[in-house]
């Protein structure tokens, strides 16, 4: 971050919807800078619409204060803020072009025509659709329909682009091509964009920082992949993809290493060093699928090792998903690429197995 003050201030911002009732927006505070893709990841419920609404304008904090650039919107109406959102569900016109629905703000404004006729063509070869600009929303596929609604919104130069789900409407294909294009988009503008969504692998292949919210509150924040490999407690680390979480109390410090003993895994865990495992204490050690190793055979040499079966297999393209039951009856989820079928390696059902990680891949929660 920079020494310059924030593009976008939100401080201790509160929304409640009725007296007694939980805060839907419980005191966030976060700074975003110019340029950033942001995103705010949960699930349903967990207050990211809300915030993001309170930013657009539709709604109205009971506490704290948004700043653009130093300014204070609270008494901004919605049309007057220099932000523009681009909602779920789109909202085009179906009885107008392309065209006219991109340059539909442009024409509110009073700009002239000539000049509207500029910037739209200038938007839709961004988005690439300028062959399509006659055409009628019903007229297009979902995801011509998404850029539509994207160019709409960037055409005003908006300091701050509001996405509500960008990518919902789309199916799984499409979803997965349009992530690349939005981040290509929003470079080529260099307008701050955020985004809200629950989908984990959106926000994680498109952000540059993302804030996991939880209850209302933000429970992490930070670049994807620090959040995903250094989660700060099990919301986190089970909402940002598959973990397996070991139960366990801190046995003692050793050479930089801490060792925990958990029934789960059937005997003493061995992880980095940190700061809040005092011996005695109550953790859980979270360990990503894919970083876990199976093999047929036991290896000595091999740190964090334990017997299991496999009690499940499910194939998903390019990798698969085993099941692995411990003799604790902890089941293990391990993720391996698809490549070992081919090379013979794979692993039958009801097959014993030994499973092994690193001390690094072990990651020490207590909350």
């Amino acid at each position: 971050m920079s020494e310059a003050a924030p593009h976008l201030l939100i401080e201790a911002l509160v929304k409640r919807f009725a007296p007694g009732q939980a805060a839907a927006v419980d005191g966030v505070s976060l700074a975003i800078e110019k340029g950033e893709f942001f995103a705010l990841l949960g699930p349903s419920g967990c207050g990211k619409t809300t915030l993001l609404r309170m930013l657009a304008g539709f709604e109205v904090p009971d506490e704290g204060r948004v700043l653009i650039d130093g300014a204070d919107m609270a008494r901004v109406p919605p049309y007057a803020r220099p932000t523009n959102m681009m909602f779920q569900s789109y909202a085009l016109f179906p009885h107008l072009t392309v065209e006219r629905n991109v340059g539909f703000g442009l024409r509110q404004d009073g700009v002239a025509k000539e000049e509207i006729g500029r910037r739209v063509a200038s938007m839709l070869d961004l988005v690439k659709l300028g062959r399509h600009a006659a055409r009628k929303p019903h007229q297009l596929s979902g995801g011509e329909r998404q850029r539509v609604a994207l160019a709409r919104a960037l055409i005003k130069e908006p300091k701050l682009l509001l996405l509500d789900e960008p990518l919902t409407a789309l199916d799984r294909k499409l979803r997965e091509d349009t992530r690349g294009e939005l981040v290509r988009i929003q470079r080529s503008v260099g307008i701050t964009f955020l985004m809200v969504t629950h989908d984990q692998e959106e926000a994680m292949s498109m952000a540059t920082r993302i804030a996991v919210m939880s209850q209302g509150k933000i429970a992490q924040m930070g670049p994807p992949a620090s959040v995903y490999e250094s989660p700060a407690n099990r919301f986190v680390a089970g909402f940002l993809g598959s973990v397996n979480l070991l139960e366990g109390r801190v046995k003692g410090a050793e050479g930089g290493t801490v060792l925990i003993e958990s029934p789960e895994a059937g005997g003493v865990l061995t992880t980095l060093s940190s700061s809040d495992t005092i011996p005695g204490r109550e953790v859980w050690v979270a360990v990503r699928p894919e970083k876990i190793t199976l093999s047929r055979e036991e290896s000595a040499a091999t740190p964090n090792r334990f017997a299991g079966r496999v009690r499940a297999s499910a194939y998903r393209g390019e990798v698969s998903t085993l099941e692995i039951a411990l003799a604790s009856g902890k089941t293990m989820r391990v993720l391996l690429p698809n490549s070992a079928r081919e090379s013979g390696t794979g692993f039958s059902y009801d097959e014993p197995v030994w499973l092994s990680f690193p001390p690094q891949a072990g990651v020490v929660l207590t909350q």
